[in-house]
């Protein structure tokens, strides 16, 4: 079952749709997306705030207000701010990060751009993200946002993922590849 041009009929891509869908409608989709990057940088950046969104343990309305902290101490815009209450409400931050990708997803669809889930072994420059952006556009023809995420397992080089489309390019599994054509 899918919904809206393909994202998942998912929890986390419920979830996404219905703040994609408030967001639309208030004309505050860029600020919406902004703020959920906001988010994901602190999940990047705080154990303690990992901690929050994963544990089953912190009764909902500790979480509640913990999560409406975080929001004002951010400075997260009141959309997102709401959102994240009725996530901690209905116990579902532990979905947060997806509902984030979910989002960004309908946001770039919305503007016309494809999105690109990007994983590298190492953090990109910004020359490399414009020089990937560059190509990604004229490989596919259409413009490209970029979600990037890194993995130190690849060892170097991308997996980018376009859609159903993937581009392997890691050492990882070139590795792999070697030691299995050696095996023979």
């Amino acid at each position: 079952m899918e919904t809206s041009g393909g994202i998942q009929a998912s929890l986390s891509g419920r979830y996404a749709l219905a703040l994609f869908e408030l967001a639309r409608d208030a004309r505050s989709i860029d600020a919406v997306e902004a703020s959920l990057a906001t988010v994901r940088d602190a999940l990047r950046d705080s154990d303690d705030l990992r901690s929050l969104i994963g544990s089953p343990v912190v009764a909902r309305g500790a979480a509640t207000k913990a999560v409406l902290a975080v929001a004002d101490h951010l400075g997260l815009d009141p959309a997102t701010r709401s959102f994240l209450g009725v996530l901690a409400e209905n116990r579902r931050l532990g979905a947060l990060p997806a509902i984030i990708r979910a989002y960004r997803a309908l946001a770039s669809r919305h503007r016309g751009e494809l999105t690109a889930e990007v994983t590298s072994a190492h953090p990109l420059t910004e020359d490399q993200v414009g020089e990937l952006k560059q190509q990604l556009r004229q490989r596919v023809g259409r413009e490209v946002t970029v979600d990037l995420s890194v993995d130190p397992a690849l060892l170097g080089g991308l997996v980018v993922r376009i859609g159903s489309q993937m581009i392997d390019s890691s050492i990882r599994t070139r590795l792999n590849a070697l030691a299995h054509a050696m095996k023979g």
